[in-house]
């Protein structure tokens, strides 16, 4: 699991591009999960996600529920108030 705490990190996962943003900033458990997993239903394969959250256990439950769904958790950059949780749907 990455989590981005450093500038070089940050940047790398910067290069990456996103497909869709997931603004949830203010919305908590299980709010900005349910959102995520709306939004990998509606888009294909291969699409890479930015879910924007300011509820901190989103950077523990997101993960979790991707690696049990199946995908790919690239990382989780923070922003001060909020993080971005950059996931891809791979099936």
């Amino acid at each position: 699991m990455l989590v981005t705490h450093d500038r070089k990190e940050h940047a790398m996962l910067d290069q990456i591009k996103v497909d869709k943003t997931v603004d949830v900033r203010g919305a908590y458990c299980p709010g900005p999960l349910m959102e995520l997993i709306g939004t990998m239903k509606i888009n294909p394969v291969g699409t890479v996600i930015e879910v924007l959250s300011s509820d901190k256990a989103s950077t523990k439950d997101i993960p979790e529920w991707v690696a049990k769904a199946g995908h790919e958790f690239i990382g989780t950059k923070e922003y001060g108030a909020y993080s971005g949780i950059l996931v891809k749907k791979t099936r």
